[in-house]
């Protein structure tokens, strides 16, 4: 049972590399969509560029999220997070697409489950992330996110037996 769960691990790592590899570069969302359904979210977020330019002008409860595609986690500069999602934050996570997801379905689960404890600070939570963490990843190189998960799903890969890894074509 161990073999197979670390082959479906990295069978997993391999494809979530390959998806966010695939030229969307956005996961599987729609930015299109995603950018209708930010307007949920501006309540409490802005969009505003590094050059200062506002994308979406917004509330400033929440951090900017430009660029929070490939950012590490609680570290926009001056804002104030709550102690779980900086404990989360001092593992030294960094936002990927899958993970902002996760945090917008249930933030203080996901606090609970990544190395803090207690609430979020986040009230609003999305049944379907996806088409707003697309619109979000428009604002982002991420560069970094995708190496590391393409360097999680090689290590994966390095660390199965040979018996079980898949065969090469």
């Amino acid at each position: 049972m161990t073999k197979l769960f670390a082959f479906t691990a990295a069978a997993l790592l391999a494809t979530s590399a390959a998806a966010f590899a695939d030229g969307h570069g956005h996961g599987h969302g729609d930015p299109d969509k995603g950018a209708k359904d930010f307007n949920k979210c501006k309540a409490c977020h802005t969009i505003v560029s590094d050059s200062g330019e506002t994308i979406v002008k917004g509330g400033k409860t929440g951090p900017n999220l430009f660029g929070v595609v490939g950012r590490p986690v609680a570290s926009y500069p001056d804002f104030k997070y709550g102690d779980g999602i900086l404990a989360v934050g001092a593992t030294g996570m960094v936002w990927t697409p899958e993970l902002i997801t996760e945090y917008a379905v249930d933030p203080t689960k996901f606090i609970d489950t990544h190395g803090g404890s207690g609430r979020s600070k986040m009230t609003f939570k999305l049944k379907d992330a996806s088409d707003v963490v697309a619109y979000l990843s428009t604002f982002s190189d991420a560069p970094e996110a995708m190496e590391a998960t393409e360097e999680e799903s090689d290590e994966a890969m390095e660390e199965m037996p040979a018996e079980e890894a898949p065969a090469s074509e």
